[in-house]
């Protein structure tokens, strides 16, 4: 790279199986996805590259959407940071897509809504195949409660009852523009949108509305836990199996390309929802 050379900005589209690293965020020792894609592109790029997220995904949380973007002095086809790329990336990431990007376009901070999803596996007997894939409750929920339970989550509000301890945000206040639970079949999917999420909020909230579900409190418990504003008002952290980061909002004026429909695996089109109509758009 001679010295001085222009940099251009380039925007990335990811999918990954969480269950195979330590979380997104680089860290010394264990493998993460962060650690993994950027020594993917250096090995395209010739050069060191670092990499920024829509979203830091905890170990064993999954993404069918994540961006990221990165700076490089490298000239190279877009096809080089897709397919060249994943030819350094272990099998459980992939880069789907690659975009160029104005040098004001940041993968977090340019974000104006961010989405999740949880499936959960509400039976008797574990997964086996789908074992890292869905979240698994022993026993059947009630998925007309849990829907209405989450209505109370809906608006701007503080979401202090769902955040970890360690979350290191400056306001534990968000949007909370979609909250769903829909059935499809032997599967419970829980669907979250807001501009932001707090450390571990979508796990916590998804624990608390199974607690609902299995009967353990009633469906107004759901309004008292997040008016306490108190983490031990609310149920225990579930598990991160079934969780993924499933779509990044950003201002069309990027021209970010669409995720491919294989996304919404293991899911069928169909679902049978309960409870509220949303107040915000999906």
């Amino acid at each position: 790279m001679a010295d001085g050379a222009s940099r251009s900005r380039f925007a990335l589209g990811l999918e990954y199986d969480g269950g195979a690293f330590f979380g997104w965020q680089r860290q010394p020792g264990p493998v993460t996805v962060q650690a993994a894609l950027e020594q993917a592109l250096a090995a395209v790029a010739g050069e060191p590259v670092l990499v920024h997220a829509a979203g830091r995904t905890d170990r064993g949380v999954h993404a069918s959407a994540q961006v990221v973007h990165f700076d490089t002095a490298a000239r190279r086809p877009l096809s080089a940071w897709v397919r060249g790329v994943n030819a350094h990336l272990p099998g459980a990431v992939a880069v789907l897509w690659a975009h160029p990007v104005v040098e004001s376009f940041h993968a977090r901070f340019s974000a104006t809504g961010r989405h999740y999803r949880y499936l959960l596996l509400d039976h008797g007997v574990r997964p086996g195949l789908a074992r890292g894939r869905v979240g698994w409750h022993h026993a059947p929920l009630d998925h007309h409660a849990m829907a209405e339970a989450a209505c109370c989550l809906l608006g701007t509000q503080d979401f202090s009852s769902f955040r970890a301890a360690e979350c290191q945000a400056t306001s534990p206040v968000r949007e909370m523009r979609r909250a769903a639970v829909l059935r499809h079949g032997g599967l419970v999917e829980f669907q979250f949108s807001a501009n932001g999420f707090l450390h571990h909020m979508v796990r916590n909230l998804v624990g608390s509305l199974i607690a609902v579900g299995a009967g353990r409190r009633p469906v107004t418990w759901m309004a008292e836990a997040l008016a306490a504003r108190d983490r031990a008002a609310a149920a225990p952290t579930f598990g991160p199996d079934g969780l993924y980061l499933s779509a990044i909002d950003y201002p069309t004026e990027f021209a970010l390309p669409a995720f491919p429909e294989h996304g919404s695996w293991p899911l069928p089109v169909a679902a049978a929802s309960a409870g509220c109509n949303p107040r915000y758009p999906s």
